[in-house]
């Protein structure tokens, strides 16, 4: 087996080797490798101590000096290079209490998480495989390295490691290790929000984000994610779906491209539904302003992971408006564009896209027209310039003032409502005509019966 080394890593590694030390490319870099996918980055491990790795390089930093990873800096690039360790006891499910440095390559890996990431390699031995990375990885299997339940037991994380790991890389799970996740799920309460949202983001953002199923299996959501656990409980006795609400939002995942803001909106579009569903007397379930439901629990769900404010914003918005619907005509174009923001529009485009192909074949083909026409319609809108906000209307504030009208909030009120005849008739944005519907005396509109085209 041989791996194409970075330059630099390698560099780092033979000096270490020149000074009578191990040193490996170890990990996630030597998986990826072996899986032909491009590394992020290279981890080196060797038997050097902190302080002796420090002497054999001009630019270091200490990142991690009490569990012993040290950054190498080569011309501007760094490199983690960490001393061979034993873990002591895990008392929290999260930190050992204490670190033991060792000079055997061998006890270093056997504390590792899984055994396709407790691979070594360097260009002198090749590949070191103690716990068979490499044939797991030939069958496609993510295993625990050693006793399942040990190594969920020292790090709870390790239990939504297993399944994104799955997720990105196409694996399934070991029985023995999603035993070992099922029995240690509720220790995940353990961890901080924000190395689930990360670990969270990572799955969703995987070719198979419907993998969030095996979470739902082996309890993990229950703990992290209960918001879940109950759209998975919730049944659509409606033609328009023939999945219960948990499996509709898995396909509506799976349906739209992986971007962050997006796969979390599929993720949480319908979690209102549960509190809002009725069944008529037919025995039909309707799901009336469930939206805006949905909306509160992603904002609470977004706040709980400590999500930044620009992610939680864009996609409790995208939440609140996936379930509105339009009639294909220009003029509710750019009304949607208008309520919904310039900036997501076509975010919501992708989403109600991807919302329908999740639902059963009823009425599909007309609602996937329905969305054609409209996304034309918005290409026309942009191709035109046509004014769907304020900041493109014709009349400013200034210029209301310099027709008679006094400072204050009817300014704003003022340039609202003619950006409304603007949506409604486009080619009524020139400031002359703006101007001259804004009546000299008590300087407002006319009522909600106006009509530009009939005004002398």
């Amino acid at each position: 087996m041989s791996i194409h080394l970075p330059e630099k890593a390698d560099r780092i590694i033979t000096r270490l080797q020149e000074h009578g030390y191990e040193a490996y490319a170890v990990g996630g870099c030597v998986r990826d490798s072996m899986l032909e996918r491009e590394p992020g980055d290279w981890d080196i491990t060797t038997s050097a101590t902190p302080e002796e790795t420090k002497e054999l390089f001009g630019r270091t930093f200490d990142t991690g000096i009490e569990h012993g990873t040290v950054t190498v800096l080569l011309e501007g690039e760094g490199f983690e290079v960490t001393t061979y360790r034993i873990d002591g006891k895990y008392e929290d499910g999260r930190h050992p209490k204490e670190v033991t440095f060792t000079r055997s390559l061998k006890e270093d890996l056997k504390r590792r998480d899984f055994t396709v990431n407790a691979m070594a390699y360097n260009r002198t031995e090749g590949l070191v495989d103690i716990f068979g990375g490499a044939e797991d990885l030939k069958a496609k299997v993510i295993r625990c390295v050693g006793d399942a339940r040990e190594r969920f037991s020292e790090d709870a994380l390790r239990i939504l490691r297993g399944i994104r790991f799955a997720a990105q890389l196409g694996f399934d799970i070991e029985n023995e290790t999603r035993r070992g996740m099922q029995a240690l799920a509720p220790t995940l309460k353990k961890i901080s929000a924000e190395r689930i949202q990360v670990e969270m983001v990572k799955l969703l953002m995987s070719d198979r984000p419907g993998l969030l199923r095996d979470a739902y299996e082996l309890g993990i959501t229950e703990v992290i994610l209960p918001e879940f656990d109950r759209i998975m409980a919730t049944e659509q006795e409606t033609p328009h779906h023939m999945y219960n609400v948990g499996e509709h939002t898995l396909h509506a995942m799976e349906n739209i491209r992986a971007d962050k803001v997006l796969r979390l909106t599929m993720l949480l579009h319908d979690m209102g539904k549960p509190e809002f569903k009725t069944v008529d007397a037919d025995g039909v379930a309707h799901f009336k302003r469930h939206a805006e439901q949905s909306q509160v629990i992603a904002r609470d769900v977004l706040r709980r992971l400590k999500f930044d404010n620009d992610t939680l914003q864009k996609v409790s918005r995208l939440v609140g408006f996936h379930d509105y619907r339009m009639p294909s005509s220009a003029k509710n174009v750019r009304r949607a564009v208008n309520k919904i923001g310039e900036d997501i529009f076509p975010l919501y485009m992708e989403v109600r896209r991807a919302d329908v192909l999740a639902q059963s074949m009823y009425l599909r083909e007309e609602k996937i027209r329905n969305l054609d026409e409209i996304e034309e319609l918005y290409r026309e809108i942009l191709r035109e310039k046509q004014c769907v906000s304020l900041k493109d209307l014709a009349v400013t504030g200034r210029d209301l003032i310099e027709a008679g009208m006094e400072p204050g909030k009817e300014i704003g009120v003022c340039l609202n409502e003619l950006l409304q005849v603007v949506i409604e008739e486009p080619e009524m944005n020139v400031k002359e005509k703006l101007l001259a519907i804004v009546k000299p005396s008590g300087v407002s509109l006319p009522g909600p019966g106006y009509s530009p085209k009939t005004k002398k």
